[in-house]
Formats: C-alpha cells, sequence, structure tokens
C-alpha cells in the first residue's frame, strides 16, 4: 500500500543511517523524496538511485543544517523542483557526548545549532507550503527523558527541546490539518552508534529487547506517522527503543 501515495518529502540528513532508510521508506510508500546531506556526496548519489529504483523522483540537496540560510534554502529548493512540500522529516543531528565540565560553548552552540535550531528553521519554513494533509515529523532520542549514563547533558538537553517544539507546532498548525510529531529512536544499529561499537553492549544492557533495532525500524515509524493510518496523530512522542530503560 502507497501510503504516501503522490506526496513530496524533504527529509534532513538523509544519505545515511536512519534518514536514509526514511528516504527509500518514503518512496517505497510512492512519494518523491527531496534529502539533504553535508558531506557524503556519494552516499547520497547512491540514495538518489535507490529512490529512483522503486519509480520516484529524487533530489540530493547539500546543506550544513547549522546554516540556517541552508536548511531554508533546501526547503525552497524541494518546492522549487517539486511544486509542493508535503512532508518534512527533520532528521539532521549531532552529538557531542562529555561531563559538563569539559563541554565547551562551542559545543554547546554546535548541538543545538544542529539538533534544534534548525529544526525549528525547517519547521517554519515547512510551514509556509504545507497544507491540510501535511506532516511535520522529527527524529528525537530516548536519551530525552532517559538519561542511562553520564556525558549527556548537552545532547539530552538539545533532543528535550524537541518536545516543547512539536507540541508547539501541533497547536499553531492543527486547525490548518497538518500534523507534528517526534520519534524518540533507542540504540539504532548506525555509523553513529554502531551494534559492535565501544559501549554497545551498555546500551543493550538497559534495552528490554536486549538489543539493537535498525534504521528500519525508525523508517517504519515515520513511514506510519506520514501516511494515511497517522492522520489523527499530532503532538505525540512515540518511542522506537526496544523497551529502552523502561
Amino acid at each position: 500500500m502507497n501510503t504516501a501515495a503522490g506526496k513530496v518529502a524533504l527529509i534532513t540528513g538523509g544519505s545515511r543511517g536512519i534518514g536514509a532508510a526514511t528516504a527509500v521508506r518514503l518512496a517505497k510508500d510512492g512519494a518523491d523524496v527531496a534529502f539533504t546531506y553535508n558531506q557524503s556526496a556519494d552516499r547520497a548519489a547512491e540514495v538518489v538511485e535507490q529512490i529512483k529504483a522503486v519509480g520516484r523522483r529524487a533530489l540530493a540537496i547539500q546543506a550544513d543544517s547549522a546554516s540556517a540560510q541552508a536548511v531554508q534554502d533546501a526547503v525552497s529548493e524541494t518546492v522549487a523542483e517539486f511544486g509542493r512540500l508535503d512532508i518534512l522529516v527533520n532528521n539532521a543531528g549531532a552529538a557531542v557526548f562529555a561531563p559538563i565540565t569539559e563541554l565547551s560553548i562551542a559545543d554547546f552552540d554546535h548541538i543545538v545549532n544542529i539538533n534544534v535550531k534548525a529544526v525549528f528553521v525547517a519547521s517554519r519554513a515547512a510551514a509556509a507550503h504545507l497544507t491540510s494533509g501535511g506532516r511535520i515529523i522529527t527524529i528525537g532520542s530516548c536519551a530525552a527523558t532517559r538519561v542511562a549514563g553520564p556525558a549527556y547533558s548537552l545532547y539530552s538537553l538539545s533532543k528535550t527541546a524537541l518536545i516543547g517544539l512539536t507540541k508547539g507546532l501541533a497547536r499553531d498548525l492543527g486547525a490548518q490539518g497538518i500534523t507534528a510529531n517526534l520519534i524518540h529512536p533507542g540504540p539504532i544499529d548506525t555509523e553513529m552508534n554502531p551494534a559492535d561499537g565501544p559501549t554497545a553492549d551498555d546500551n543493550r544492557a538497559v534495552v528490554a529487547l536486549g538489543k539493537y533495532g535498525e534504521a528500519w525500524d525508525v523508517a517504519a515509524a515515520v513511514s506510519y506517522l506520514a501516511g494515511e493510518s497517522g492522520r489523527y496523530v499530532s503532538g505525540a512522542e512515540l518511542a522506537v527503543d526496544g523497551g529502552y530503560v523502561v
């Protein structure tokens, strides 16, 4: 079932990991897909080919999510290319894990610019184009409300901010028939957090299912919220975390 048939989606940070899986999943659901990437041009080209392989149009946009102007331009470029925008997936993110005494103001600015400001900027820009049935879906983190160890203060701050932003967006845009929701992934096997990495055993120890998830698990949740089945879900937080510190 093509739950996004005829729609246009924009995904920030779509060249790898959760973003790439989401781009391909929404294409399989019937959407034309634009996505941003920062440095991975070769990986972006691979995702473009995967989208085209299922018969949908694709657009890769080089954009650094630390730049508000680049984020705004990505929304404009998507609309210029495809003539509309129906689904925004705020996926691009960054992380710095260190004790509070070792974090710098530059670290704060970097993380907040990418994890919070870019989401605000993209959502504001997208809202000018979304119509009834439009979707804003943001990728948060299980660390927004459950911190299982030290060194997460800055990262958790940035992801917790998305809860208030998402609920505010849901209120601001609900009268126009636009939904806004937040997905909280747990340990997902990606390059940023590999299932064979140095902290993998610690992560598995606090997951009820005792294992890492895959990027496709999060992409499936995006598909649900983006499609007809998610039409009455807004302002919600959806955990895709295997039961992280239940």
